[in-house]
C-alpha cells in the first residue's frame, strides 16, 4: 500500500468538496436502500461527518497506533446506528466507486488496489471492535433528564440518568440523540467523574444551526428521554495518575471534560497540583465559575483562573487564553489538557510547545463528529 499515493489521490478527490459525500451516499442508498433509515432525513451534517472521518484516516494512515484507536472508537460508536458487519462491504464498494469517479483518468489498478487494501484494514478494525464491544455493553443507553438549568443565554447544564449504569473515564464523551431530532447525534463530554448510579452532568451550548443543541437546550425538561451512545475519547488521565502537576485550559463548554478530570482527582489521597484556566469572551460566558470556585475553596491543590477576551469591565484576567496562560507562569514541566474551540486549542498548543513543553505533555481531543 503506497501511503503517499493514497494521500495525493485523496487531496485530488477532496477538491470536489460536498460533491464527494453527495455522490457516495447517493450511490450507497441506490444500491442498498435498506440502509437509508439508519441516517437522518437531512443529510448535510452527515456528509460533513464522512469527510471529517476520511480526513482523519488519511492523515493518520501511517500512524498505526493513533489510527487504530480512532477506528476502534468508530466501530464501537456505529453500533448505535444499527450497523452490522454486512454493511461495511456495501460502504466499501460505494467508497471505491466514489473515489474512482472523482479521480477520473488518474484512477489506476494500483490505486484501486491501495484503496481496497486500506479499506479492508479499516473495516476489519471497526468490525472487530464492534463485536468485542457487543459482548460488554449495549449499543446505546436510555437517558432520563433529571434536571435542566439554563446558566446563560446560550449554555444549559443538564443532569441525565443513564439506564443501565454507564462505565466511562473522566474526560470522555458520548453522543446524544434527542427524540425530537431522530438519528441526529451530537457529542458532549461528561462534566463529572463516574460514580455508580449517579446522573451524568453535561454542558450544552446552543450552536447556530445546531439541531441537537437546539433540541437539548430548548425542548428538554426534567423527565425528557434521550439516547446516549457509548463513551469515547482519549482526553483522560493515565493510570496511575502521573506525579507531574497539571495545567488544564478550557474555553467555553470545553470546560466539561476538564471539570470531570478535576472531579476524578478529588477522590485521590494526594492529587497533583492543578491550575485550571477557564476562558470566555465575556464574563457571563463563565457559566460554571461559581461551582469551580467552590471546588477551589475546598481543595488546596486546585487553582482556578477565569479569563475573558472581550469584556474590559471584567476585574480578573483579560485577553486570549493563550496570552493569559503564557503570562501566568512557566508550564514546561506540567501535563497540559486543552479543550474548547478549535482555534483556541491549536493556538494554545502551539504557544506551549514554543515555550518548551514537550509534544507528549500536551493532550487535546478531536471529536470530528460535531454539529457545525
Amino acid at each position: 500500500m503506497d501511503v503517499a499515493r493514497l494521500r495525493k489521490n485523496f487531496a485530488q478527490v477532496a477538491e470536489h468538496g460536498d460533491e464527494v459525500p453527495l455522490f457516495f451516499y447517493s450511490d450507497l442508498f441506490i444500491k442498498h436502500p435498506e440502509v437509508r433509515d439508519m441516517f437522518p432525513i437531512a443529510m448535510e451534517t452527515q456528509r460533513g461527518h464522512l469527510v471529517d472521518a476520511l480526513v482523519k484516516i488519511v492523515s493518520n494512515v501511517d500512524s498505526t497506533a493513533d489510527l487504530t484507536v480512532f477506528l476502534q472508537g468508530l466501530g464501537r460508536d456505529h453500533r448505535k446506528f444499527g450497523a452490522v458487519a454486512e454493511h461495511y462491504e456495501a460502504v466499501g464498494a460505494s467508497l471505491l466507486a466514489t473515489l474512482q469517479y472523482f479521480s477520473g483518468p488518474d484512477w489506476t489498478p494500483d490505486l484501486q488496489s491501495d484503496w481496497a487494501a486500506a479499506y479492508e484494514v479499516i473495516g476489519s478494525v471497526m468490525v472487530a471492535a464492534a463485536r468485542e464491544d457487543e459482548a460488554k455493553r449495549p449499543a446505546w443507553w436510555k437517558g432520563t433528564v433529571v434536571s435542566h438549568e439554563r446558566r446563560s443565554f446560550d449554555v444549559s447544564v443538564l443532569h441525565i440518568q443513564p439506564e443501565p449504569a454507564m462505565d466511562y473515564l473522566a474526560g470522555q464523551s458520548v453522543a446524544i440523540e434527542s427524540s425530537s431530532r431522530p438519528r441526529l447525534w451530537r457529542y458532549y463530554s461528561m462534566a463529572s467523574a463516574p460514580r455508580r448510579d449517579a446522573p451524568l452532568e453535561f454542558h450544552v451550548r446552543l450552536i447556530d444551526g445546531g439541531a441537537v443543541s437546539m433540541a437539548l437546550t430548548s425542548n428538554t425538561v426534567a423527565g425528557s428521554e434521550v439516547r446516549l451512545g457509548p463513551p469515547i475519547g482519549v482526553l483522560t488521565l493515565p493510570q496511575p495518575v502521573p506525579e507531574r502537576d497539571l495545567l488544564l485550559i478550557a474555553g467555553s463548554t470545553g470546560l466539561a471534560p476538564l471539570k470531570a478530570i478535576v472531579d476524578q482527582l478529588t477522590e485521590l489521597p494526594q492529587p497533583p497540583s492543578v491550575h485550571l484556566f477557564f476562558g470566555a469572551r465575556k464574563a457571563e460566558g463563565l457559566y460554571d465559575l461559581d461551582s469551580l470556585e467552590k471546588m477551589a475553596a475546598e481543595y488546596s491543590w486546585l487553582t482556578v483562573i477565569p479569563a475573558v477576551s472581550a469584556d474590559p469591565r471584567f476585574a480578573g484576567e483579560t485577553g486570549s487564553l493563550p496570552d493569559v496562560v503564557s503570562r501566568n507562569g512557566d508550564w514546561s514541566r506540567h501535563e497540559a489538557y486543552i479543550a474548547g474551540p478549535t482555534q483556541m486549542v491549536e493556538d494554545t498548543s502551539a504557544r506551549l510547545a514554543a515555550a518548551g513543553m514537550a509534544k507528549d505533555q500536551i493532550h487535546i481531543e478531536d471529536f470530528g463528529w460535531s454539529e457545525p
